[in-house]
């Protein structure tokens, strides 16, 4: 308790909160195509297509293209069996 008193809880909080760590959000880089552990539920770590290189992100899982917005594409996530929804180059 006398760590509570000196630190508080606001520095406690990130603390714990830090030693978590694991999954990215949506939308966040990712460490390993594939991989469980990487996102968060109903995400998967792939490559998406940008302006510049390809980068691993969590991407929405999905099954057929109506899962994706209208500016994303339903593909296969290499090493796993499902698809995550990818930017359109353009």
């Amino acid at each position: 308790m006398s760590v509570l008193r000196t630190m508080g809880w606001p520095v406690l909080l990130l603390l714990a909160l830090a030693g978590c760590g694991g999954e990215s959000e949506l939308g966040e880089e990712c460490g390993a195509e594939g991989e469980d552990g990487e996102c968060v539920d109903g995400g998967v770590c792939g490559q998406t297509k940008g302006d510049e290189a390809d980068v691993l992100e969590c991407l929405v899982v999905c099954e057929e293209q109506a899962d994706c917005k209208a500016d994303e594409e339903c593909n296969g996530v290499n090493g796993t069996n499902v698809k995550g929804c990818r930017g359109v180059d353009g």
